[in-house]
């Protein structure tokens, strides 16, 4: 069964299938989804398949143990937050499992509560954490990845490219005449401009498979894995096309495009920066001959 929904998934994780009832009723009843584990072997299967925000498991189980399994969690998952439940009779204390990398602890017998407070503690903290990386990934006004993001994407991608043995392509966009309209119009009027760049890349992109990003400014680029040059120009086409569509006046779009290739001799740093700088150019040289036709035109 398919956990992707909006409530957090809990995985819960003892050997006493009394307990482990009560506890599943007792998550549900809170509002989330539980699912159970008779030990930590079949946690880490568990694990494996679908995606949880909390495991909340026993210390003493056969096969594979509550620490064990907290290891593997901390080593695998490590966005994912670990209650540790312990018995009264159990040597390990709060701060052992806690340096070990537990989120928080809590001993049998517990109350409804407790455990609540616990588990909703522990739920906002990860949401604060998610926000804060989402705003170290995002330019907040375009919605689309930063600058920052799309080095560290780029890189990731290259490599599983060149792996994998499939083409890679970089796409570099700049707003003709920004200055122009921004300076007649104002700074809102030119933000709207970005907005809606960004909601244009959004909207021509193949979900889940491109990335858009704000480079800079009034630049913009894409990495587009997985495609070949006709479907990279007909991606810049459709950019061009619907900004256009747009009526801002006498901006327009530029777009160059270029294909990763590894370099016999280079390092890793030296063709990712050749492949940026290619798409760099090749956009320079479409905005020329933009301008250049308008002239003629004009």
């Amino acid at each position: 069964m398919s956990m992707s929904t909006q409530n957090p998934a809990i995985l819960l994780v003892d050997d006493d299938p009394a307990i482990l009832s009560l506890m599943e009723t007792l998550v549900s009843s809170l509002g989330f989804i539980a699912q159970s584990a008779r030990d930590g072997r079949e946690a880490m299967d568990f694990l494996s398949a679908e995606k949880f925000e909390i495991v909340i498991t026993d210390i003493k189980m056969p096969r594979i143990d509550g620490l064990e399994l907290l290891a593997h969690i901390q080593q695998f998952y490590p966005q994912t937050g670990v209650i540790v439940v312990t018995g009264y009779a159990d040597t390990v204390t709060y701060t052992d499992v806690i340096r070990a990398g537990a989120s928080d602890y809590i001993a049998k017998p517990y109350i409804r509560n407790e455990l609540e407070a616990k588990i909703n503690r522990l739920t906002r903290e990860q949401k604060t954490i998610k926000e804060l990386e989402r705003l170290s990934t995002f330019d907040s006004l375009t919605d689309l990845f930063n600058r920052r993001q799309f080095d560290v994407t780029l890189w990731a991608e290259a490599h599983r490219a060149h792996r994998q043995g499939y083409p890679l392509f970089v796409a570099m966009l700049d707003v003709d005449h920004f200055k122009a309209y921004n300076d007649t119009y104002g700074h809102r009027a030119g933000d709207n401009v970005l907005q809606s760049i960004g909601r244009v890349i959004e909207r021509c992109t193949r979900q889940n498979v491109d990335t858009g990003y704000r480079y800079g400014g009034d630049e913009f680029a894409l990495i587009i894995p997985q495609a070949d040059s006709k479907q990279v120009l007909l991606i810049a086409a459709r950019i061009k096309e619907l900004y256009g569509d747009l009526g801002f006046g006498e901006t327009g779009i530029s777009i160059g495009t270029a294909a990763f290739v590894r370099q016999s001799g280079n390092s890793w740093s030296q063709d990712i920066e050749a492949l940026v700088a290619r798409a760099d150019r090749a956009m320079y040289r479409a905005k020329n001959l933009d301008l250049s036709a308008r002239e003629s035109m004009g």
